[in-house]
Order: structure tokens, then sequence, then C-alpha cells
């Protein structure tokens, strides 16, 4: 095996590191058809499906990693909005749980992360095309337990009614 900045006797150029070939695609990668604007957000939101939608759960440990590594920093812990990036002076993120964001389509989501929207940058290069859809359901794990109404139990009240 060579490094890969070394010369190689056996290749042409005598160079190990290869450029790709124009047009080809990674094992495992397939290309996304949208263009980075509103129009492709709202067709992206209808077209794309989620491959883990049947059983969100079962990557849900998988998520909150990817969300760890690359949402918290803007984010925040909650999905409030209110990462550590916020505190230098980057502007917040809108609430991860807001009825807006709520209202997303898993795939309007995964091209936000894709092509970025507005303040976000895109996270193509970052995460990769299945842990999109992994923080997509964390995130909707988030907002689940945001909108569920918390439990409280009334105290019983004294015999003989009120008094």
């Amino acid at each position: 095996a060579y490094k890969t900045q070394s010369t190689s006797p056996h290749l042409k150029n005598g160079q190990t590191q290869q450029t790709t070939i124009p047009g080809t695609i990674p094992r495992g990668y397939s290309l996304l058809h949208y263009g980075n604007s509103e129009e492709e957000l709202r067709r992206a939101g209808e077209e794309l499906i989620n491959p883990f939608s049947e059983a969100p759960t079962l990557n849900m440990a998988r998520g909150k990693v990817v969300y760890q590594n690359y949402c918290l920093i803007c984010h925040g812990a909650g999905g409030t909005g209110d990462g550590p990036v916020t505190k230098r002076g980057f502007p917040p993120p809108a609430s991860l749980l807001a009825k807006q964001a709520r209202d997303r389509s898993d795939g309007q989501m995964y091209h936000m992360i894709t092509y970025g929207f507005k303040n976000m940058p895109s996270y193509a290069s970052q995460v990769d095309l299945e842990d999109r859809w992994h923080a997509i359901n964390y995130v909707r794990e988030l907002q689940q337990q945001h909108t569920e109404a918390p439990q409280t139990s009334r105290a019983p009240e004294p015999e003989g009614g009120k008094q």
C-alpha cells in the first residue's frame, strides 16, 4: 500500500492519489435532483420520503449523536434555537419546536440539511445521507416530547366535598 501523497511506479503519472473521473458517484450515494430555492424545497417536501419513518426509534441513538455533533451548535440541546454559537453573535435559528418547524415534512427538512436554508449552511458534505434521516427522526422525537401535555395529578378532594 502506498501513502496518498507518495509516488507510485505503477501509475502513468507517478501519483498515488488520483482525481475522480467526472460524473462518477461514490458507492452508496445518490444524486438529489433539486435546486436551492423555496420552490425546490416545496417539491422535495412532496417527493422525498423518509425511509426510516416506519421504525423511527430503531436508529434514534444514531440520530441523537448526529444531532449533538452537527445541529446542537445552533439549534441547542432541546431544539429551541439557543445553541452556543448564538451566544457569540450568530443569528439564532427558529426553534425546531415551533409550529412552522413541526409542520415541515421530512423531505423539506432533508432538503434544508442538504442545501441549507436562509442562515443555515449546507451540511451535505458533513452529514451522511442516512444520518440526515436519523437526525430528522430525532428532531421529531424532540418535537413530540415538547407537544405532549405534562401529566398532572389532581389532589383528591377532601371528603364531604369542598369546604
